[in-house]
């Protein structure tokens, strides 16, 4: 990759929700705003290799898209084509992450379907692709990019504007913010040998986030569980493949982020509203204490999942529980709770599969086998593909 492409990459992942964002300021056409701004990007690695990169990249990207934009509005049957594109500063008074933050809370307008706001977000702040996304909520990328142009056309429509709610109104789309920046960082954790990108993004915005709203404590929550688990990522991996957390070397993890992120639970739990967040950001604050215990409290585990399903269930928390009370109580006990989800729900559900192997193995089951090929089969990648391929090996051998 040549530096011009590098930088443009570079400048892509920084900054792509805020160029976006100055685009639409002004006809709230986000789906017109994104279309200009690929156009500018083709330009660019098409020109920057040549011509060099300018001084100012995203100001030249943004007058580019302006002009490809204008071309569009000229094409559009539905406009007047003396019209132009309204002159928008290039330069904002306010720094990126706010400009981002900004697009977030209007793709959680209420006026827009709650099904897509976290969609949005990833698309249209972060610049992930529904193929991605779809792989990540097991959606079809079809049905997700009907639902994104829908909601993009509504903004449109209803004249949504680009603008931070007052304050009395941040608490009702915070929810929804909180889970797109999850979101994001668990796309990244899904790829085990990714470059970390989203991570970064959902670690700096959750940050910011719970800076914007530090008397909120799911936003201290959410920033404390992305800094938990981020201070592991340079562990996750040896030789090509995933290392599960409880055999991971905790000399490799980030042990001064494990200490703010455990401040920020700190502050969040004073605040006396447990929720969603703040339970899982306690479930990774007991795995991290192995770094100083040496052994892993598995009954905390238990009770804190416990506590998990009763305020947000889900499917991945009914199967990490069955792991932990495998571990605490017995792998036949944690083996009974993975047989009361309904079969339905685990068909393709990959977790489900690698659990029910584990356990199997642990009791020398014989459909151990074949628990482990479901979950290989369920893969999509490599690292974790391996993993599994030699934890069944060394069953078979």
């Amino acid at each position: 990759m040549s530096d011009a492409a590098a930088r443009a990459e570079q400048i892509a992942r920084a900054s792509y929700g805020k160029l976006v964002a100055i685009l639409a300021a002004r006809d709230r056409d986000i789906a017109r705003a994104e279309d200009a701004l690929a156009t500018a990007f083709a330009k660019a690695l098409a020109s920057w290799p040549r011509d060099g990169v300018p001084d100012r990249p995203e100001a030249w990207l943004i007058t580019t898209a302006r002009h490809a934009a204008t071309d569009s509005w000229r094409r559009d049957a539905r406009h007047d084509p003396l019209d132009e594109v309204p002159e928008m500063q290039t330069e904002t008074p306010h720094p990126i992450p706010d400009d981002r933050l900004r697009l977030m809370f209007v793709c959680a307008h209420p006026a827009l379907d709650r099904g897509v706001h976290t969609a949005m977000m990833l698309q249209t702040v972060l610049g992930v692709t529904s193929e991605r996304m779809a792989r990540a909520f097991q959606l079809r990328p079809s049905t997700l990019s009907q639902r994104l142009v829908r909601a993009k056309t509504k903004i449109k429509q209803a004249g949504i504007a680009f603008e931070l709610p007052e304050a009395d109104a941040l608490p009702a789309r915070l929810g929804a913010v909180l889970e797109a920046v999850y979101g994001a960082y668990a796309i990244d954790w899904m790829v085990p040998d990714s470059a970390g990108d989203l991570t970064r993004e959902a670690l700096f915005l959750s940050d910011l986030t719970a800076q914007l709203c530090p008397d909120e404590p799911e936003a201290l929550g959410l920033a404390a569980l992305i800094a938990f688990l981020a201070a592991r990522h340079e562990a996750r991996l040896a030789g090509g493949m995933l290392v599960p957390l409880h055999a991971q070397d905790t000399d490799l993890w980030d042990h001064d982020m494990i200490t703010h992120a455990a401040h920020v639970l700190t502050r969040a739990s004073r605040l006396g509203q447990p929720g969603r967040f703040q339970l899982e950001a306690s479930i990774q604050a007991v795995h991290a204490a192995r770094a100083q215990t040496g052994r892993t409290d598995w009954r905390a585990l238990s009770q804190l999942y416990a506590g998990l399903l009763h305020v947000a269930p889900s499917l991945g928390a009914e199967v990490a529980r069955a792991a932990v009370v495998a571990e605490d109580a017995g792998a036949d006990q944690g083996l009974a709770l993975l047989d009361l989800i309904a079969p339905e729900c685990i068909a393709r559900f990959q977790p489900y599969w690698a659990t029910r192997a584990h356990i199997l193995r642990q009791l020398d089951h014989p459909d151990a086998p074949e628990a482990y090929a479901k979950a290989i089969s369920l893969c999509t990648e490599p690292p974790l593909r391996r993993w599994l391929e030699a934890e069944r090996d060394a069953l078979i051998h």
